[in-house]
């Protein structure tokens, strides 16, 4: 058993976890114990943040203090702004000028000496990040338009003040909530690519700015983020072309093109975030335009009955959703896998604290297939 392999480390354990649990058959994801649906139409991703850092949801008291908290730490070095704005001039990638932000928050660092094994350190150093990363984005996504970054305002949650911040309007209530919803429901996800990335850094005692800056770094593949850019680009090619939507889908398949956002790694049904999400598309469309949300609903209701896509397993995941709503609340397609690591962030750095809490040096094996027993050879009679 020991010498089995295992490619991906598919249905390897490797850790146990409080954090969050996902049933693939049932469709049910939980953070600590809560159904999502429940975090994410009655909480606000600042209690979840809470909840996944200290295991439980905070009372009034422990949130206004903890939002406080937050809001006291979103303010970036003008070092790390005349970064970003080098980079937007540079036409550099998003996910890459965000791993470099985060790389350089930490030269800002208070407790940058402390000692590697306080927790209460690399909590404070986490809520740090989770604050800033917003601030950083918006500002990069503003210069890139040839405009200056907007402060952050401290009377709105993380939610609204980073649509504010990315705009320069505040948003209205249906935008702030659809976003604060959208950045709960991909706030923790079990062993992802980019979490376990995080918690090898962490097994190291590398800082919390490493493992973060891993995980966006795991994150930036297409084979984890980005899925959602490529739903939406596939509805903006329906959009732009001269056959009706549905028509475009029954062609697309017929020619063997995959349609994105369909099929998960753990999700055997309906992503249940999907579900949350596609109830969000369809109230922006009752207040603006509605094509998209008729787009994804038509693609959904002809990939499940007419190809039988679902009973084979292969259902609506997080990212058909999430696409359109983000287009929706005029976010730029390229902003939202970096949208996907300003959630997720407060994920890896709690799976960072739990992991580091009872910590071993996460070390696999590989096994060797190479030669053996070569004769070496001096390099002067090669």
């Amino acid at each position: 058993m020991a010498d089995d392999l295992k490619k991906g480390l598919e249905g390897v354990l490797v850790a146990e976890s409080d954090l969050s649990s996902i049933d693939g058959d049932a469709g049910r994801l939980i953070y600590r114990g809560y159904a999502i649906e429940d975090l994410a139409r009655g909480a606000s991703y600042e209690e979840v943040l809470y909840l996944l850092w200290n295991g439980h949801l905070p009372s009034e008291d422990e949130l206004a203090s903890f939002t406080e908290a937050l809001t006291e730490e979103r303010t970036v070095s003008d070092d790390v702004l005349a970064t970003m704005e080098r980079l937007a001039d540079a036409d550099e990638q998003p996910m890459a000028a965000l791993r470099t932000a985060v790389s350089m928050f930490s030269a800002t660092e208070p407790e940058t000496d402390a000692d590697p094994e306080n927790l209460d350190v690399t909590l404070r150093k986490g809520r740090r990040i989770t604050a800033k990363i917003p601030t950083a984005l918006a500002a990069f996504e503003r210069y890139r338009l040839g405009e200056e970054p907007v402060d952050p305002d401290p009377d709105l949650g993380l939610a609204a003040n980073f649509l504010y911040m990315l705009t320069g309007e505040e948003p209205d209530d249906i935008a702030a909530e659809t976003f604060d919803q959208a950045l709960i429901l991909h706030a923790d996800h079990g062993l992802n690519a980019s979490t376990f990335t995080s918690m090898v850094i962490g097994s190291t005692m590398a800082d919390i700015y490493s493992a973060v800056t891993g995980g966006i770094s795991a994150l930036s593949g297409p084979l984890h983020g980005g899925a959602n850019q490529d739903v939406m680009e596939v509805l903006i090619e329906i959009d732009e072309s001269d056959l009706d939507h549905r028509e475009w889908v029954e062609q697309a398949t017929d020619e063997g093109r995959r349609i994105p956002g369909f099929g998960h790694r753990v999700y055997n049904v309906k992503d249940p975030r999907a579900k949350i999400l596609e109830e969000r598309s369809k109230e922006l469309a009752e207040n603006g335009d509605d094509k998209w949300y008729n787009y994804t609903t038509t693609i959904e209701q002809y990939l499940s009955e007419e190809k039988g896509l679902v009973e084979k397993g292969i259902a609506p995941n997080v990212d058909f959703y999430s696409g359109s709503v983000y287009y929706q609340l005029g976010i730029p397609i390229d902003m939202y896998t970096p949208i996907f690591a300003m959630s997720r962030a407060g994920g890896w750095i709690a799976h960072v604290l739990e992991y580091q809490d009872d910590n071993r040096l996460i070390r696999p094996r590989a096994r060797y297939t190479g030669p053996e027993d070569q004769e070496f050879v001096p390099i002067s009679e090669r």
